[in-house]
């Protein structure tokens, strides 16, 4: 069991930043990735970005390319994902998972993480 909090979510204008932090706890070494997705009402949720665990790479939606970086703290037990030039097309809940069982290439798919945070709410005003 991996238990996942975010927070840092907010009520920002366009063109500020916000910085996202994920709290993981539990059987944390069993993790192949880790995952920020978003989910807009009445939309699917949506790939945002991902740390592949061994290796630190990372990979992003091309909505949010170069606009946003993921990252980690050095005890590997909180990620981060840094926003910049905020849209009101990013206003969504952001959601944090880890995999387990997750497969490279595969990494940007949902369905392949196991476990999942509550959400953090983003709303970007125009």
């Amino acid at each position: 069991q991996v238990d996942l909090v975010e927070s840092g979510g907010g009520l920002v204008q366009t063109g500020a930043s916000l910085r996202l932090s994920c709290g993981a706890s539990g059987r944390t070494g069993s993790r192949r990735a880790m995952g920020w997705f978003r989910q807009a009402p009445g939309k699917e949720r949506e790939f945002v970005a991902r740390i592949w665990w061994s290796t630190g790479g990372t990979a992003y939606a091309d909505s949010v390319k170069g606009r946003v970086t993921m990252s980690r703290s050095n005890d590997k037990n909180t990620v981060f994902l840094q926003m910049d030039n905020l849209k009101p097309e990013d206003t969504a809940t952001y959601y944090c998972a880890a995999g387990i069982t997750t497969i490279l290439s595969a990494s940007t798919d949902a369905r392949g993480y196991t476990y999942w945070g509550r959400g953090t709410q983003v709303t970007v005003s125009s």
